[in-house]
């Protein structure tokens, strides 16, 4: 006779709930939606009483999806390479589990706006995609917890799952943010070639025009510029429309 598997009732939800996220990911769910998932998981197979996801952005590690509800550091909080032992793990691409006394550990750093820096037990997984960090996963404990291969293993899924998720939103935000800069030199360029035309001046001066009141009024160069080229334009349309 075939020998038959029994799953756990635990199993197959950590199954649904790996399975949900991979649909969300396949169906290019916006990427807070998929770390509010992540935090779900990972507070339902650990029973953690905190879990936090950072995302790897520039140099810096910032803070997407908490479990409790923190909305003045969440997409705030930031943290340096190095810096307390999440920068640890995200330096030396390891986890780092700790069962009780977390705050006593050297790496550890205190911020005053998290209260779960006093909790005992603390576990931190890097996110990883192709090797490269994305992003870190923290659970943390009130009461001393010593933690599982098993919970590790199942939190570095997800990340193994997510991190290429993490990784094209991370992309697509510099691109973004390309396009953005080269549009906004555009704008400043054709701005002061208004600037040059209309007050019959260089491009040394055109520039200081556009510095002095982006300064003076509190405003980008982009904004400014756009006040130019909308000037010229209802300048125009008026010349155009005006009886010989």
């Amino acid at each position: 006779m075939d020998k038959q598997t029994h799953t756990e009732p635990g199993d197959r939800h950590e199954i649904d709930v790996l399975h949900e996220i991979g649909e969300r990911i396949a169906a290019a769910d916006p990427l807070h939606t998929i770390l509010k998932l992540v935090v779900e998981f990972v507070s339902t197979v650990v029973k953690c009483d905190s879990c936090f996801v950072y995302v790897m952005e520039g140099n810096e590690l910032i803070l997407r999806a908490s479990k409790n509800p923190h909305a003045e550091v969440v997409d705030r909080l930031k943290l340096r390479m190095g810096q307390g032992i999440t920068g640890w793990v995200a330096e030396h691409k390891k986890p780092v589990a700790i069962a009780h006394g977390a705050a006593l550990d050297s790496r550890f750093q205190s911020f005053q706006e998290l209260p779960e820096d006093r909790f005992e037990a603390f576990l931190s997984v890097p996110v990883l995609c192709r090797d490269n960090l994305v992003g870190v996963v923290n659970v943390q404990h009130r009461e001393p917890h010593v933690h599982s291969p098993h919970e590790i293993r199942l939190i570095s899924t997800v990340g193994f799952l997510v991190g290429p998720e993490i990784e094209l939103a991370r992309i697509e935000a510099r691109r973004s943010t390309s396009f953005e800069l080269s549009e906004a030199r555009l704008l400043v360029e054709t701005a002061k070639g208004i600037l040059r035309h209309n007050l019959h001046i260089d491009d040394v001066k055109a520039e200081h025009i556009l510095q002095t009141e982006s300064r003076d009024r509190h405003k980008s160069m982009k904004d400014v510029a756009e006040a130019i080229l909308l000037a010229d334009e209802i300048t125009r349309a008026h010349a155009r429309g005006s009886p010989p």
